[in-house]
């Protein structure tokens, strides 16, 4: 049976839950994330420096410092074979840039299905890290983000990859009140 075993810290956009599988990364959930797992199954909770933790801290820390990390994280992601193709086509999409789901169901060899690159975009289970938040509605419209549209605004805000001044951070609408005493703050 996989050990699994999970740390909260604190970010720009809220608290985040970061998961391991076996000392992998397997998941980066946001707060009120549209299919976030229950808390139950993150496992015993670890320190942020924790092993795979504290790698991904240091690329979050990057990232939200504006930088671009090139960090080769190593990932678990259980899921289908193309969700598994659609998540590799994710960490693909530049920083700062976006495509839409119709245009990464082309890359995929399968114009028609921007619908299944939605689902699967959707059920990417280690958000931000692999970047669902690049992919964007035919038309520029932001659309479809499990961790909420401000979210997604302010993450690629963060990235210069969206017109217009910075907006309100999503932490702001989270009510979820203080980050656990073991957070790390960013």
């Amino acid at each position: 049976m996989p050990q699994r075993t999970h740390t909260v810290v604190d970010s720009p956009v809220g608290p985040l839950t970061l998961v391991a599988t076996d000392g992998v990364l397997s998941g980066l959930y946001m707060t009120g994330q549209r299919h976030r797992p229950a808390d139950e199954t993150f496992g015993s909770p670890a320190g942020p420096g924790a092993t795979p933790f504290g790698e991904a801290v240091r690329f979050l820390d990057a990232y939200f410092a504006g930088e671009r990390p090139h960090y080769g994280l190593p990932l678990h992601m259980a899921g289908t074979p193309f969700q598994q193709r659609v998540w590799a086509a994710l960490r693909d999409i530049p920083y700062g840039e976006t495509l839409s789901y119709g245009e990464l169901a082309g890359v995929l060899g399968r114009p028609t299905a921007s619908r299944a690159v939605g689902m699967a975009n959707g059920r990417n289970p280690i958000g931000i890290i692999v970047p669902c938040h690049r992919v964007i509605g035919a038309g520029g419209g932001l659309t479809g983000y499990g961790g909420g549209l401000d979210r997604k605004r302010h993450l690629l805000a963060l990235e210069g990859a969206l017109p217009g001044p910075d907006p309100v951070p999503a932490a702001d609408s989270d009510a979820s009140g203080p980050a656990p005493a073991h957070a790390v703050l960013f």
